[in-house]
């Protein structure tokens, strides 16, 4: 079983390759295509007689949360048979790896989320998940340009470590406390890296004038929508790690060196929160937030393996 877990992880990282070109392929396409002339739009609102078509330019042009649907109808039509593809490889790969960590379980007789391995695997599970949500939701597809590099890096250094099962050490035996803990991480990091693609996307709308880009807005939008995600995730995952902890060590903190990036990663989310709701952060700043709350979960994630603690075995 632990060689199928691995074959399948091996399939997934092809389909997200098939997937990123045929996304790549799609902007691309969607760039080179006429686009339509404004002045024919503007004719349906102002002096046609359907009523739909007027909803839709208004729509179109509105600022509120439903702008990511709107906005996306405008530039996906030339390219839209090259992104359906990318999209349906993209939900292959969430099945495929769904079905790896299936395996590992069954393999394991645990939960896969007990070392380093196979939470880089759990990891790419939680950003497919959340890539194929966003899709879904809010109709962004070339969204995936920016997230897809991102899950393919972590899916190549998975393959690169051992995926031999070991015994679970002492403090890992609380099965139902530690998956939930990192159950919650995986969301919350794959949420993360769908407000990262976002923020990297917008800060590079100045420079990309290519049809297929969606708008800066709409890209703002998506990232404050992903960190709503992210953000109560992250406490969670940081309670039931505190309690977790607790009955493994004997205390709730210890300021391990894992303990306190995840820490800093909430406080970096919290205070983007704060600032976008309170004092009403948009554009370049928040995202420049964004772009630090996910090196924070980078660094999260591979720092004990530079700076050792309790939690280097993960």
């Amino acid at each position: 079983m632990l060689e199928l877990s691995q074959a399948l992880l091996l399939a997934t990282t092809v389909l997200v390759i098939i997937a990123l070109v045929a996304y790549v392929f799609a902007l691309v396409a969607a760039r080179v295509a006429k686009p339509q002339p404004a002045s024919a739009k503007m004719t349906v609102a102002v002096g046609g007689s359907s009523a739909a078509g007027a909803a839709e330019v208004t729509r179109a042009s509105s600022g509120d949360g439903s702008a990511a649907a709107a906005q996306t109808s405008n530039h996906r039509a030339p390219a839209r048979g090259i992104a359906w593809y990318g999209s349906k490889f993209t939900q292959g790969a969430l099945i495929l790896l769904t079905g790896s960590l299936l395996a590992r379980f069954f393999a394991t007789g645990h939960a896969p989320f007990s070392n380093h391995y196979e939470f880089a695997v759990s990891f790419c599970w939680g950003m497919i998940l959340a890539l194929v949500y966003f899709e879904h939701r809010y109709r962004v597809r070339t969204l995936a340009v920016a997230v897809l590099p991102v899950i393919l890096a972590m899916l190549i250094y998975a393959s690169t470590l051992s995926y031999e099962a070991n015994p679970l050490m002492p403090a890992l035996q609380n099965s139902p406390l530690l998956t939930l803990h990192v159950f919650t991480a995986a969301l919350a990091y794959g949420a993360g890296v769908i407000a990262f693609g976002a923020a990297v996307m917008y800060l590079l709308s100045p420079h990309v004038r290519w049809s297929g880009w969606p708008k800066p807005d709409v890209l703002d939008e998506l990232g404050y929508k992903a960190v709503i995600i992210t953000f109560p995730m992250l406490t969670i995952m940081i309670i039931l790690g505190s309690v977790w902890a607790n009955i493994a060590w004997g205390r709730y903190w210890s300021w391990d060196p894992k303990e306190t990036a995840a820490l800093v990663t909430w406080l970096i989310y919290g205070a983007y929160l704060h600032a976008r709701v309170v004092g009403g952060w948009r554009g370049r700043r928040a995202a420049w937030l964004l772009v630090l709350g996910f090196a924070a979960i980078v660094f999260t994630y591979f720092g004990n393996l530079f700076f050792g603690g309790m939690h280097s075995y993960a």
